[in-house]
């Protein structure tokens, strides 16, 4: 495993946001045909359990409503009643990659909380904040971002929610 002092292999917005908020973390450079959870795991030597994997939902309101919601990869986000009930809405799902993307101006597989545009919410499985320390997306497939959890503290926009996720079966 190779984790770089070297921060500017993260997406600018991604290092920016990490800078901004005085989170304390590490940049690692990965191939990005690996970047994929299961298989950056496996090849890397990260365990599964301290993988965090952040998911843009869309509240089905009008306007639509936008969340980011960050998991354990262990995990499934509570999509149905847990993440309706913070965005307000009956109906919620994923977003649509293409959408999820343009509004992250993040790379498929790098999307992570750390330089969304404020008004979208964050909120946080509390499973996450237990771990030790956590690896993410670095805003690209080229990168990841490791820290302790609790420095998610740090970002205003965030909540962490008691049951946004239940273990995967």
């Amino acid at each position: 495993m190779i984790i770089m002092e070297r921060m500017d292999i993260l997406l600018p917005i991604v290092q920016a946001s990490l800078e901004k908020n005085g989170i304390q973390y590490k940049a690692m450079a990965c191939n990005p045909e690996l970047a994929d959870t299961a298989t950056f795991c496996e090849h890397y030597g990260f365990s599964v359990q301290a993988s965090a994997n952040t998911i843009i939902v869309q509240g089905k309101a009008d306007p639509v409503r936008y969340a980011a919601c960050v998991v354990l990869a262990t995990t499934k986000l509570d999509v149905n009643k847990m993440v309706c009930r913070l965005l307000d809405t009956r109906k919620c799902s994923f977003a649509p990659m293409e959408q999820a993307l343009k509004l992250s101006g993040m790379e498929y597989g790098g999307v992570t909380i750390f330089g969304l545009p404020p008004e979208i919410p964050v909120y946080v499985d509390e499973r996450v904040v237990n771990e030790k320390r956590i690896v993410m997306g670095g805003g690209n497939r080229s990168s990841k971002v490791i820290l302790d959890p609790k420095e998610l503290y740090r970002l205003s926009n965030a909540q962490i929610i008691i049951g946004l996720a239940t273990p995967k079966s």
